[in-house]
């Protein structure tokens, strides 16, 4: 929509000036609807309506620490800072949209590409490359939502497929515990979309679920686990851009381990890995299918504790 493109323009132009004047280290000193207002008159004279510039840029505002940590984890090259102006406040925009929009509003695509045209048209002779490639890498990492809909104009497509006729994927996981003293302690990875959740991997070929569990943790956090419990299995759709849509099942597994130094292995997906207390682990943001297994663990553990 060309009003939207117009208003996105006066949104990085607002970023733009916030970010530049230094208003993160002093909010006090810059009002946001100022800015909004003196950029919509000099850039988009006659827009009238500037709700969804001021709603935008202060959802980006909000969401600001969490952007900049998933454009540095897509972009380890290059920290924040060393980031252009544009070039920071284009990729918080785009990322924004891609994340947390309302995908009938704004699809994933839509989000994308606005940001790379505005790229172009405002940041350097990298600018629309840079942007492409970091938005594109965190799109992969969402399971490319919305790309069926571009698949469909194409003369190569995947076909929609039954739920039951879909190839299953086998995964490995595990709720990793381990003792100090009188505490009892679990692992969870951290994801570049804010969640904690659990450790898990594909298992190769025939490989044993539970031997393949112990090597998937190894790998993922740096520990040898012990499988003491079978948790169940929880089951979701992905989408693989040869394979059409998937449904990826994980057999989960209660285990122990050693109260070690946890190491994040190579993962696109993963910042961080730590761990917590039995009584902190609730307050943690969990994915909801993650939840009744983690809850399931805690109450395995408490009755040991008892």
């Amino acid at each position: 929509m060309a009003n939207r493109h117009l208003s996105r323009s006066v949104v990085l132009q607002s970023l733009f000036e916030w970010d530049f004047r230094g208003c993160h280290e002093d909010a006090v000193k810059c009002d946001v609807k100022t800015i909004i207002s003196r950029n919509a008159k000099e850039f988009a004279p006659g827009m009238g309506d500037v709700s969804f510039v001021e709603d935008l840029i202060a959802n980006v505002l909000a969401k600001k620490p969490d952007l900049d940590r998933i454009i540095e984890k897509a972009a380890p090259d290059w920290p924040i800072d060393k980031v252009s102006f544009v070039d920071r406040n284009v990729l918080r925009m785009g990322l924004y949209e891609l994340l947390f929009a309302d995908r009938e509003e704004v699809p994933a695509k839509v989000a994308i590409n606005e940001a790379i045209e505005l790229a172009k048209t405002f940041g350097g002779d990298n600018s629309g490359k840079f942007v492409n490639g970091v938005l594109g890498s965190v799109y992969k990492e969402l399971g490319e939502p919305g790309k069926d809909d571009v698949i469909k104009k194409k003369k190569k497509k995947i076909e929609d497929i039954p739920y039951e006729e879909m190839p299953i994927q086998n995964l490995g996981g595990a709720v990793v515990y381990a003792k100090k003293g009188d505490e009892i302690y679990m692992a969870f990875v951290h994801d570049i979309f804010g969640h904690w959740t659990l450790s898990k991997g594909k298992l190769e070929g025939n490989e044993d679920v539970r031997a393949g569990t112990e090597r998937e943790i190894k790998e993922e956090m740096g520990l040898d686990i012990k499988i003491e419990t079978d948790l169940g299995k929880n089951e979701y759709i992905a989408n693989d851009p040869e394979k059409g849509k998937l449904r990826k099942q994980v057999h989960y597994f209660l285990a122990k381990s050693k109260f070690e130094p946890l190491k994040l292995g190579p993962s696109k997906g993963l910042d961080d890995a730590k761990w917590f207390k039995l009584a902190d682990i609730l307050e943690l943001n969990f994915y909801n299918d993650i939840l009744p297994i983690v809850t399931k663990s805690i109450t395995l553990l408490s009755q040991e504790l008892k």
